[in-house]
């Protein structure tokens, strides 16, 4: 095990000095993580960003656009044969559509290339002809991300930490009477493993619809070809005093042990390794809507989350010794349609306080960090109706489902990001002096013009502070 981490370390080392050492005579590349977790939309995120870069008409934010110094873009192979292709050309059908829908959720890691191509500006621009500039989109499904905090685990201190947290949730009722009705100390029966692992991924699924965050581990919400498999049958158990070396706890142990070394350590070591620029995608209103338990489960995972980060800043020798650094985390609350403007700065304060911690973490270690509130494809508008007298400034859309067009008011965020965070940290289960809703809106129906992309709220913003220095 140890020669196998020194083994990898030293190709991860060789595979750096080449990456620097023939940089110079290759086009700069700039590799973009996008993650979050469920329901943040991260696959609209990467197809509006890829189509607004195409045609550029929305982007007066990105400076690049805006002095015309981007003169094309395009799509080419990207350099990956063994990561699946991020089906953007699926995915902006489905929402320019006559009738558009929702593209399904990530459900996998893929990757696209954008090319720029990029007249330099500055003192010395006329003397330079175009450049190339590699923009390579990694995505990847935010559950699979949870798993990054069990490296730090134990079997012991996962099952406890995990047994504590939900034993107060309707939702893990039905698990938690198999884990009553069970000897973890009695010998391995797998058709008792099988059910409780069956049992905990039912929770995970219904605790996952409710807006909860904490959903670990991943992987078995989206097994893929590991469904079925020993990796993937265990789950969190009150530890025996002297557990026997055959009993469904040492085995249960010994196979979530193989599940951070098989599957979680991987995906880490293979797809963060080279990356350089990362956002999270954050659905906020859909937390305060699910409660002060459900923010205070997101600022911990949110948390535990940008630990795993290796953030800094990409010098030659930082690069050559410790690999690959995040240079620049941008913190989104997505869903900002769902508000008139005239909240928008509050969704971003209470963001900036629901990340503090984490933002900390990789401020401390150099990496420049930023917190916004988008919409990567704006299905709204606003209005203002009447309403007991005053004037009620909401949003009109058309509703999921029904098509129906409505007329929504989420609530008034609170000014001060106490007012949540406090309540949420205090564990309460209701918000006292407030009731916060969420709407499922449909895409709205885009007519474009030539050269426009699809409408939005802020990517522009977004893409000069992840990409805007390297173009």
């Amino acid at each position: 095990m140890v020669i196998t981490a020194i083994a990898d370390g030293i190709t991860r080392g060789v595979e750096t000095v080449t990456d620097i050492a023939t940089a110079p005579f290759t086009d700069p590349v700039i590799r973009l993580g996008v993650t979050g977790l469920s329901r943040a939309g991260k696959t609209v995120f990467i197809t509006s960003l890829v189509a607004n870069l195409m045609d550029r008409g929305r982007m007066p934010q990105l400076a690049a656009a805006r002095n015309g110094a981007i003169r094309t873009a395009y799509l080419q192979p990207q350099p990956d044969d063994t990561i699946p292709r991020f089906a953007y050309e699926d995915h902006i059908a489905e929402l320019t559509a006559s009738e558009p829908r929702w593209p399904e959720g990530t459900r996998r890691i893929s990757e696209l290339r954008l090319s720029l191509r990029v007249q330099p500006t500055g003192l010395l621009s006329g003397w330079q002809g175009p450049r190339t500039v590699h923009l390579d989109i990694v995505d990847y499904p935010g559950e699979w991300l949870l798993d990054l905090a069990l490296m730090d685990k134990d079997f012991t201190t996962w099952s406890a930490d995990t047994l504590a947290r939900i034993a107060a949730r309707g939702e893990a009722g039905s698990y938690l009477g198999q884990v009553s009705g069970c000897d973890p100390g009695a010998d391995l029966d797998e058709g008792v493993a099988t059910a409780l692992a069956r049992g905990f991924t039912d929770y995970l699924t219904v605790a996952r619809a409710r807006g909860w965050s904490d959903c670990t581990p991943g992987r078995f919400l989206l097994p893929g070809d590991l469904e079925g498999s020993p990796v993937l049958t265990f789950a969190p158990l009150p530890r025996p005093e002297t557990p026997g070396r055959r009993s469904l706890w040492r085995e249960f142990e010994r196979r979530y042990e193989s599940y951070k070394r098989n599957v979680v350590r991987p995906f880490f070591r293979d797809h963060f390794s080279r990356i350089d620029r990362q956002v999270v995608l954050v659905d906020v209103l859909g937390a305060i809507h699910a409660g002060p338990r459900a923010v205070e489960d997101m600022r911990k995972a949110l948390a535990d989350i940008l630990g795993a980060f290796n953030p800094g800043r990409n010098s030659f020798l930082s690069r050559l010794f410790q690999g690959r650094r995040v240079e620049r985390i941008l913190f989104a609350a997505t869903k900002a349609d769902h508000l008139h403007h005239a909240q928008h700065a509050e969704l971003t304060a209470i963001t900036e306080a629901l990340l503090r911690d984490a933002r900390e973490r990789a401020d401390f270690a150099g990496a420049k960090t930023q917190a916004m509130s988008i919409a990567a494809l704006r299905t709204t508008t606003e209005a203002e109706v009447d309403h007991e007298g005053g004037m009620l400034q909401v949003v009109r859309g058309r509703l999921k489902g029904t098509g129906r067009q409505a007329a929504f008011y989420p609530g008034d965020l609170p000014s001060d990001p106490a007012h949540l965070l406090a309540p949420a940290r205090a564990g309460e289960a209701t918000w006292l002096n407030a009731d916060y809703e969420v709407m499922d809106f449909a895409p709205a129906r885009l007519t474009l013009e030539p050269g426009e992309g699809p409408p939005h709220i802020r990517l522009d913003r977004a893409a000069q502070f992840l990409i805007g220095d390297r173009l």
